[in-house]
């Protein structure tokens, strides 16, 4: 399932890069898609794990920039 979500404080494009990279990496998460432009995250996983994959991108984004985060 794809689904977007809006980003808070996402300062730069570079930060945007490393969320991805590390957002892939979570168990379930098909695809991942953040731009630093918009300001909003698309992410394709299984819907299933869903609420757990959001929880575990919430700690990405946290790690690369403390400000930025996902409004879920």
């Amino acid at each position: 399932m794809k689904k977007k979500f809006k980003m808070e404080n996402l300062d730069c494009a570079n930060c945007a890069a490393k969320m991805e990279e590390g957002i892939k990496k979570i168990d379930g998460v098909e695809d991942v898609s953040i731009s630093f432009m918009t300001q909003k995250m698309i992410i394709e996983a299984d819907e299933s794990k869903l609420e757990n994959i959001m929880k575990e991108a919430s700690k990405v984004v946290a790690k690369v920039d403390s400000e930025c985060r996902i409004i879920l």
